[in-house]
């Protein structure tokens, strides 16, 4: 195998792919990428046996075949180089790869290409399309909440669900829950609720491009296409809890407050809570909430004061203060409103003004006040 293609071409689609690799497996061929060549068209592929990402680049092709390469050498290697052309050359008898260019000359053993596992067959069944701006949109707005307990498989992905003119998309750990609705979706059918894993999700929200993103959704695995590249992911296949039943309804205690002035100031404040239970505590009474927290085995304590639009009784209420951080920061209102009942019941997050075509809602369970 034979071909020669600038680094800075190479490095673009590893770069793309490189997240696939598992950094030790089992399966040591897995801590490869597949290299195959057809004329002028490198393919490249890794996988993880549950998420699989395919990328083509043109080359100058001169002799076909296929060969894996270890992938964290190779990455570094290029990474390390400046732009420049590189041959490679490949001997399918001995599995030496050689990377040549004008000042150096690196060697590396790779493993045959027919060892390398083999992806299933996908036929997409259900398929939605979207902009790729909007699907980086409802991914970073769900994913962080997912759940990273192995025992609980269902938590550990994003359910998406079909909804008129769009999809729903909802994440949750048991602690904090997201459920973000968008409409005017150019093609959603989906016949079935499906989880993605947030290892494909990740990957994914690093790889779309502005153009159109098309997802395609089989019995047991989902694809997304991005122009040359394809992601492909197993489907957790648990039933997801109820997540409606926990959402209150009733939560009729409104603040409405700026989400970066009380970011910032949570930010600041938590810095003095506890490190075992990130505690801060929420006053609020009148048109101020004050936010507090205090370090017991530490003796550190801090206030602040922000302002509010609040009109109820006067409530305090305890949150961890990292669920906080990170709702807050993955929200880009100008204002947010807290809706709220009691200090043990779970708080409400939204945008105090939705954006149009789209419906965010955020939750989070209070923790219980120190005396």
């Amino acid at each position: 195998m034979k071909f020669t293609v600038a680094s800075s071409e190479i490095q673009k689609v590893l770069s793309k792919i490189i997240g696939v690799v598992p950094a030790k497996s089992t399966l040591p061929i897995l801590e490869n990428i597949l290299f195959e060549l057809k004329k002028n068209t490198l393919r490249l592929m890794a996988t993880d046996l549950e998420v699989s990402m395919a990328a083509t680049v043109e080359v100058k092709g001169s002799e076909d075949g296929s060969i894996t390469i270890p992938a964290k050498r190779l990455m570094e290697t290029i990474r390390a180089l400046s732009d420049v052309n590189i041959v490679f050359t490949a001997d399918l008898a001995s599995n030496k790869v050689k990377m040549i260019t004008e000042n150096g000359e690196y060697t590396l053993l790779g493993e045959s290409g027919e060892e390398f596992p083999t992806v299933p067959q996908f036929k997409g069944e259900d398929r939605i399309v979207l902009d790729g701006s909007m699907l980086r949109r409802v991914i970073s707005r769900t994913n962080f909440s997912v759940s990273t307990d192995e025992l609980r498989p269902a938590m550990t992905g994003v359910l998406f669900q079909a909804q008129p003119q769009g999809i729903r998309a909802v994440a949750t750990d048991g602690h904090r829950l997201v459920r973000f609705s968008v409409k005017g979706v150019k093609q959603a059918q989906l016949r079935r609720d499906i989880i993605i894993p947030a290892k494909a999700l990740n990957l994914a929200v690093r790889t779309a491009e502005e153009a159109e993103s098309t997802i395609l959704v089989d019995t047991t695995h989902v694809q997304f296409l991005f122009g040359t590249t394809t992601l492909t992911s197993r489907l957790i296949e648990e039933h997801y809890p109820n997540y409606e039943s926990v959402i209150p309804l009733d939560n009729t205690k409104i603040v409405t407050v700026n989400r970066e002035t009380l970011l910032a100031s949570v930010r600041r404040v938590a810095l003095y809570s506890s490190t075992t239970t990130h505690q801060i505590r929420f006053s609020i009474k009148g048109n101020e909430m004050r936010i507090a927290a205090e370090d017991l085995d530490f003796g550190g304590e801090a206030r602040e004061k922000v302002a509010c639009k609040y009109s109820g009784d006067e409530i305090e209420i305890g949150f961890n203060s990292l669920y906080v951080i990170d709702m807050l920061s993955h929200m880009d209102a100008d204002e947010i409103s807290f809706k709220l009942s009691t200090p043990v019941r779970a708080a409400i997050m939204t945008p105090a003004t939705q954006k149009e075509n789209e419906d965010l809602l955020m939750l989070v369970m209070p923790v219980r006040l120190n005396v």
